[in-house]
């Protein structure tokens, strides 16, 4: 008799295009006594997959048969990029801590987070609900941080802002800086959502692109859409306190800190500055006193 269990992972938000048909992979096993068959239903990946996309720390996969933990991060990680809204896998006999590895990791919100900042914006999730079986069968259902409403809108504003601001005589560095000036002299840092009270989507792209307002994951998610859309390489790197882009350029990554360059200023004044656009880890963090963009090491390895 199989036992079900129900875990549901709640964490709040704080801080490219192909189809596929649904395919079926077939997994063998091996416990003690006779074999059997496992399948394993692929989903469509939808349009905000990142397919140059595989990371120290985590990277896509089609194994989901776990045999170690790494394996069940990247299982997350694929399906929380391709895009899909759920997906069941399977852990084998052999693998005694599997459900044991499986409720550690969706538990984690730090590492939820983290895996998050590996895909899009538009993939990324606000609550992560996590299914199990003691039979070793376990289902992942993503509620995500943006509806398809917020989408259509957003898409619609970043293409209408790159179409009025954006030209091709201009180089990937200009472009990058015209976008960087225009969410800045467009944005106000929502000081009200410290207190936990706005009305605003500060929290995420629609905020800032939308309602004017953010905070830094609202600043970050909105450059990572502009920077998805012209093809350019980038992940969000965290720290405990903060949240900014990572840019590959020139085959180098580079910090790209929003917030940081649209400071708070007690007059009200507002000021654009460009002290972290494109700047090495190194530099970001000596020059910030506040000790914000102390990211950990091993998780974004691409920063080093």
């Amino acid at each position: 008799m199989k036992i079900s269990v129900k875990i549901i992972i709640v964490f709040a938000m704080i801080f490219g295009v192909f189809y596929f048909k649904d395919d079926i992979i077939e997994i063998f096993t091996e416990p003690a006594k006779k074999t059997t068959i496992k399948q394993v239903k692929i989903p469509k990946d939808n349009e905000y997959k990142i397919f140059a996309s595989d990371y120290s720390f985590v990277q896509n996969t089609n194994k989901f048969i776990p045999s170690e933990k790494q394996d069940i991060m990247n299982i997350v990680y694929t399906f929380l990029n391709s895009g899909w809204d759920t997906f069941t896998f399977y852990c084998p006999k052999e693998y005694d801590s599997c459900i044991d590895d499986v409720i550690s990791i969706t538990n984690d919100n730090v590492l939820l987070s983290n895996i998050n900042n590996f895909v899009h914006p538009f993939n990324s999730f606000q609550t992560i609900e996590t299914n199990y079986t003691t039979s070793g069968e376990v289902t992942l259902v993503s509620h995500k941080l943006y509806n398809k409403e917020m989408i259509e809108t957003l898409d619609k504003k970043v293409n209408q802002i790159i179409e009025n601001n954006i030209y091709e005589s201009m180089t990937i560095k200009e472009k990058i800086k015209t976008i960087h000036d225009y969410i800045i002299n467009n944005t106000k840092y929502d000081t009200e959502k410290i207190t936990g009270v706005t009305k605003n989507n500060s929290n995420n792209a629609y905020g800032v692109l939308i309602d004017g307002y953010g905070i830094c994951s609202g600043y970050t998610d909105a450059m990572a859409l502009f920077l998805n859309k012209m093809g350019i390489q980038n992940i969000k790197v965290s720290s405990d306190k903060h949240i900014w882009n990572l840019v590959l350029f020139n085959n180098e990554w580079l910090n790209l800190d929003l917030t940081f360059d649209d400071p708070v200023t007690d007059t009200g004044e507002d000021i654009l500055n460009d002290n972290y656009f494109l700047i090495d880890s190194k530099t970001m963090i000596e020059q910030d006193k506040t000790v914000q963009h102390n990211y950990d090491k091993n998780v974004f390895v691409e920063a080093n």
